[in-house]
């Protein structure tokens, strides 16, 4: 079947903005199954945030390896096997039964997304090459993706009151089927001609520090931080994240080309995109346990609740763009990120002030709204800083700077969580810290409230439990908003000081003039 050359660019299009709504879909379409998953399977609050942790650190694992793949196979052909892979363990994950099942088949679905993902940037990078389709193409791409983010939660909710949680995974067999088939007929195969081998050192050295670091995280409260096994596996992750850095610099085809941080565009893009990792992204793993249990919402009000969070993300991205076209990327990324931050800090406010639970609305509508400001303007950003041959290399450097920081958060927000109950069941209400008191604090943590009548005699003194597990809850959601909030104003900061011209981060140091240095290794520092 021969299309003409603009059908065959709209079918494209079709095909990677439904792979990329199956993404988002995901994402945020999960969260609010992991109660009814924690009470199906008996699985623990760890191997809860293992099913989300585990999708991410796969990512990680092979996302720069896609990109020089991509670069090397072909962008079409990668992009058909993922596709593929994604519909087959989606199923798995749908049919399985077993916590330790799920959370392996959600790794081996995370492999699958990251080659869905990478050349999805790569094929709109190489098949709309003017500004103005190129523009429209990635409008398009985070409205559809904004769409998934924006209408999971409900989705989610819908899917579990209407069938069971199987079908949030399920669903996506068929959503593959069809994207399949639009690939096959509207993408253009693309190819960067001097692409490299693949760095297995870069892999290895990549895969196994970000795996210890998630681990020290989980495990680091059970083990003790200062015990040695805690500081074995911290020593593992630091010494594997420095081999991997002197692997990338030996290696002559490396997965990522360091030199690439010289462009400021780039680094400070990639600041960005990291920054909503450490804040609006992590956060939406917890935030139905706040709405539900700590609010008290029914299941619908908790799926409409989290639309207040997530669907600015299908509205803001095309405001985004023209923002950015008028005033750069350097002022629209950090303005986003800051207001990310206000909205952290207008939850947290509203949430410990005993107003009524709706006012926290407001600030998770403003939170969404600076993820829709900061997400596209980051993708477009980073993959127009270097030359359209390496669009595959600058987005797998993106998306795993997006993905160690989300696993890494997802494992340290739920640490803050557990720790912020801990401290108030312990300080607010005398009950006995101890190893007891952690296992609770999970349990509550997870959104098992019926926790209580088993907790024995933990609880026995308090002649209100459930009121004081409830205020436990909302303190320790006060400790994640406050850290949700610093870091996204934290990383604001830096984002607008390495893009500014006048600055000389570090980055730079070694370069009087980043943007000659830059454009005589052919990459733009626009």
């Amino acid at each position: 079947m021969t299309l003409s050359p603009t059908r065959q660019g709209n079918v494209a299009l079709a095909a990677v903005c439904l792979s990329a709504l199956m993404m988002g879909l995901e994402i945020s379409s999960v969260p609010p199954v992991l109660s009814t998953i924690e009470q199906v399977m008996g699985a623990s609050f760890r191997q809860l945030q293992w099913v989300m942790a585990a999708y991410t650190i796969a990512m990680t694992t092979i996302l720069m390896a896609v990109g020089t793949l991509a670069d090397r196979y072909g962008r079409k052909r990668i992009f058909t096997l993922g596709i593929l892979a994604f519909g087959l363990t989606s199923l798995v994950c749908g049919l399985t039964q077993s916590p330790s099942v799920l959370i392996a088949a959600r790794f081996l679905q995370g492999l699958s997304a990251a080659m869905m993902l990478i050349c999805q940037i790569a094929i709109l990078s190489s098949q709309f090459r003017t500004g103005k389709l190129r523009s429209r193409a990635f409008a398009w791409w985070g409205i559809v993706f904004g769409a998934g983010l924006g209408f999971g939660p409900i989705v989610g909710t819908a899917i579990l009151m209407l069938a069971s949680w199987e079908w949030v995974f399920i669903i996506h067999v068929v959503l593959a089927a069809i994207a399949l088939t639009l690939s096959q007929l509207g993408v253009q195969e693309s190819r960067a001609p001097q692409a490299g081998k693949l760095d297995i050192g870069g892999i290895i050295t990549l895969s196994v520090a970000v795996c210890c670091l998630v681990l020290f995280v989980t495990q680091g409260p059970v083990l003790g931080f200062t015990s040695p096994a805690a500081l074995s596996i911290i020593g593992l992750s630091l010494l594997s994240f420095a081999a991997f850095i002197v692997a990338e610099r030996r290696h002559p085809h490396p997965m990522i080309d360091f030199q690439v941080f010289r462009v400021r565009n780039f680094s400070g893009a990639l600041l960005g995109s990291m920054g909503q990792n450490f804040s609006f992204w992590p956060f939406i793993i917890y935030l139905p346990v706040w709405f539900h249990v700590g609010l008290g919402y029914s299941s619908v009000e908790t799926g409409l609740a989290l639309l207040a969070y997530t669907l600015p993300t299908l509205f803001v991205p095309p405001f985004a763009e023209r923002l950015a076209l008028r005033f750069q990327p350097g002022v629209v990324i950090p303005t986003g990120l800051l207001t990310i931050g206000l909205g952290f800090t207008l939850m947290k406010i509203a949430s410990g002030s005993g107003l009524p639970g709706w006012l926290i609305l407001p600030g998770c509508i403003l939170a969404g709204i600076g993820l829709g400001l900061t997400n596209t303007t980051v993708t477009n950003a980073i993959t127009a800083a270097v030359p359209t041959e390496r669009a595959g290399m600058a987005s797998g450097a993106d998306t795993s700077a997006r993905m160690i920081s989300l696993a890494f958060n997802i494992a340290l927000m739920g640490f803050i969580l557990v720790q912020g109950i801990m401290t108030s069941l312990h300080q607010r209400f005398g009950v006995t810290a101890g190893e007891s008191l952690r296992q609770l604090a999970e349990k509550v943590a997870a959104g098992d409230i019926t926790v209580v009548e088993r907790s024995g005699t933990l609880l026995a003194h308090l002649a209100a439990p459930y009121d004081a597990i409830n205020t436990a809850l909302l303190d320790g959601f006060g400790w994640v908003m406050i850290y949700g909030a610093v870091s996204a104003c934290l990383m604001a900061l830096g984002s607008f000081f390495i893009f500014s011209p006048g600055s000389a981060p570090a980055l730079n140091a070694d370069t009087p003039d980043t943007s000659k240095t830059a454009s005589k290794r052919g990459l733009s520092s626009r």
